[in-house]
């Protein structure tokens, strides 16, 4: 294999290690002129001085954060459920049996048993600061449901024209940790519904991108990284990495295998997003920028014959081959700097 050859075949596979993106360091020994050739190359290009970034565009998808199944509480006719689309806050409606409402509140633990005075547990600690944000106090908020949270659990049956009984269970509410979106429902109207029935399919309210990455790539989307995200109807919106993907898949493309990780973009002001669910976007991945560096296409590489890479410089008609240290790998370019470098410099490359 010639040095070109070889030049080319080690800076591909340093691109790739790369992505050819990311900010790499390939330190040889102390850069100095090495001997000269009589050969001229069949091309060349100049040594530019400028700045050089690893940022990306990546393809992605609108959606919503995370996804949950509501199931049924109780035995009977589902007779309304919430539409899908629709957002659903703290005390509202999601579906209801028998004409009786399910509404949802806010919290980790499942609503698994009915409450009365004298139960303890965190799921009663979850009730009592719904109640409490729904401005139905009169209560200290811990885990112990109280004759005071009986009589403040009357009052919001009252007001939802429920039987006042002060108890509170499944058939009546159910926990999500936040406000929900309804991204499909598992029942229609009229169907017969149960407990561990799905009855709807629910995301979280706030708007979101994912999108896929090589494992290769990966250090371009660490948790915090800045994004700008172009929407489909053309306007951009910035935001972060808020989650990366721990697990590497090769998806379902027979043409691509190459393995992916899952990313989450989450956006800056979420609530100003609009856009039909599941449409396509463009990430713009914000890299490192390396400012006021001499760069070189990467085929312009040599695998110099005593280890290590430089560059073939020519100048006044002779040609000489030149050890170079390597930095970030971006655009088709590579950082390089030794001594005697210059940006204007000519240098081979390979015939276009």
């Amino acid at each position: 294999m010639s040095r070109r050859r070889l030049a080319v075949a080690l800076a591909a596979i340093v691109a790739v290690a790369g992505a050819g993106a990311a900010a790499t360091a390939l330190t040889a020994s102390k850069p100095q002129p090495v001997t000269a050739t009589p050969g001229l190359p069949p091309a060349t290009t100049t040594i530019t001085r400028g700045d050089l970034s690893d940022s990306s565009r990546q393809d992605g998808t609108l959606g919503h954060l995370g996804e949950r199944k509501i199931n049924g509480s109780v035995t009977g006719t589902l007779n309304w459920i919430a539409p899908t689309g629709s957002g659903i806050e703290r005390d509202e409606r999601l579906y209801e049996v028998d004409g009786r409402p399910v509404r949802l509140m806010y919290g980790s633990e499942p609503m698994y048993r009915t409450l009365k005075a004298g139960d303890k547990g965190k799921d009663v600690r979850q009730v009592e600061e719904n109640l409490a944000a729904l401005g139905y106090t009169g209560f200290t908020v811990d885990d112990e449901y109280s004759q005071k949270t009986a009589d403040a659990v009357k009052r919001w049956q009252k007001t939802h024209d429920l039987e006042q009984t002060g108890t509170l269970g499944p058939d009546t509410i159910a926990f999500a940790g936040s406000a929900v979106r309804v991204k499909e429902a598992d029942a229609a109207t009229g169907d017969q519904v149960g407990p561990g029935r799905p009855v709807l399919t629910v995301t979280g309210s706030e708007r979101v991108v994912r999108f896929k990455l090589p494992v290769a790539n990966a250090s371009q989307a660490k948790p915090g990284t800045r994004v700008s995200v172009e929407l489909p109807d053309g306007t951009r919106a910035p935001g972060k990495v808020s989650a990366v993907g721990r697990t590497a898949s090769a998806g379902d493309d027979p043409q691509d295998r190459t393995p992916k990780i899952d990313i989450t973009v989450s956006f800056d002001t979420p609530e100003r997003i609009k856009g039909i669910d599941q449409s396509p976007v463009v990430i713009d991945l914000t890299g490192e920028t390396r400012r006021n560096v001499l760069s070189v296409p990467v085929n312009a590489l040599l695998a110099l014959p005593g280890g290590g890479f430089g560059i073939q410089i020519v100048d006044n008609g002779k040609a000489r081959d030149a050890e170079v240290e390597l930095g970030m790998f971006a655009q088709g370019r590579v950082e390089i700097s030794g001594d005697g470098l210059r940006e204007g410099m000519k240098v081979g490359v390979p015939p276009a």
